[in-house]
């Protein structure tokens, strides 16, 4: 009773993590690891080749660039506290981290969405009406995209962390990280009305900008297959088909762990899920969407040439 009494009244949280103390998740520690190492390293170089090349200063990377620093931000915030725990041993989180993780999380995931979103209207826009390219889709606009997902994802992470954490919990979250579906879970009131809330939310910020991916790309693979050009119509449906597998496996799991009742949830299928939308998605995406392009490798192989050149003089 009384350890029961000091989880609920504490100013800690406890998070079992993914890890035990077997050598399986040693390994699989390991793997975590170096996903978040390759991840920060990818998504750093692709900002840095965004702002060195200049012939990359074009709407389309500019958008890949607030992708790579969401990516960055949002596995820093879950990956090293893991680490942290399992090296150290300790399962604790404070309220205020907690929190904190709880804030950055959701502005990430909403201004995300509505990043990849906006990312494929560039898309189709390019394909679609490329000769009014320049006015539906100039600086102006990809810097009000962008700030418009950065601030949209701001406000609505405030209301739900600050609503989320004013409600008593038993404070073991059989989780990797603060997240609400599965602090809910452990709620000592009735949570209906918040509940409510979260579905909203995930209509505005999850399927209706899925929507609106899935349509840009119908009607770009329809312009696309009335070209004349093989070439061009291979080039762009392998194109598609990467990024809507990007974007399944970041909107699948997040659509299933968000919009569900919290009676349905179970600790280990949220933990599941949320390795795709917090961890492996933000790998994939410098390579989905950056790596496999002439212009980036081209870039990338002039900023290693020069920083070559720098070092022998």
């Amino acid at each position: 009773m009384m350890g029961h009494e000091n989880h609920t009244f504490s100013n800690d949280f406890i998070l079992l993590g993914l890890f035990t103390s077997s050598q399986a998740s040693l390994v699989f520690f390991s793997f975590i690891f170096t996903i978040f190492v390759l991840t920060v390293t990818e998504n750093t170089v692709m900002i840095l080749i965004i702002r060195r090349e200049l012939r990359l200063h074009t709407p389309m990377y500019f958008l890949l660039s607030h992708l790579s620093l969401m990516d960055i931000l949002h596995i820093s915030n879950i990956v090293p506290k893991m680490i942290t725990n399992f090296l150290s041993g300790s399962k604790t989180i404070s309220f205020a981290a907690c929190g904190f993780q709880i804030f950055l999380s959701l502005t990430l995931l909403g201004g995300e969405c509505l990043l990849l979103a906006a990312m494929s209207y560039d898309r189709y826009v390019a394909i679609c009406h490329p000769l009014r390219y320049p006015i539906l889709m100039n600086d102006y606009v990809s810097v009000l995209m962008a700030a418009g997902a950065w601030f949209i994802g701001i406000i609505n992470s405030i209301v739900h962390t600050a609503y989320a954490l004013h409600f008593p919990f038993i404070r073991v979250i059989d989780h990797f990280f603060c997240e609400v579906p599965a602090m809910l879970v452990l709620s000592c009131v009735d949570t209906t009305h918040y509940e409510r809330g979260i579905y909203i939310s995930g209509i505005i910020f999850l399927l209706v900008p899925f929507s609106l991916i899935f349509a840009s790309y119908v009607q770009i693979l329809l312009s696309v297959l009335q070209m004349k050009s093989s070439e061009a119509w291979k080039k762009s449906f392998s194109t598609c088909f990467f990024h809507m597998i990007v974007v399944i496996m970041y909107y699948g799991p997040f659509i299933f762990t968000y919009m569900r009742p919290k009676k349905y949830h179970t600790p280990g299928q949220d933990k599941f899920l949320a390795i795709f939308y917090t961890i492996l998605t933000p790998s994939f995406n410098p390579v989905i969407y950056s790596v496999r392009n002439k212009d980036v490798l081209e870039a990338l192989k002039n900023m290693l040439k020069s920083n070559f050149v720098q070092k022998k003089q």
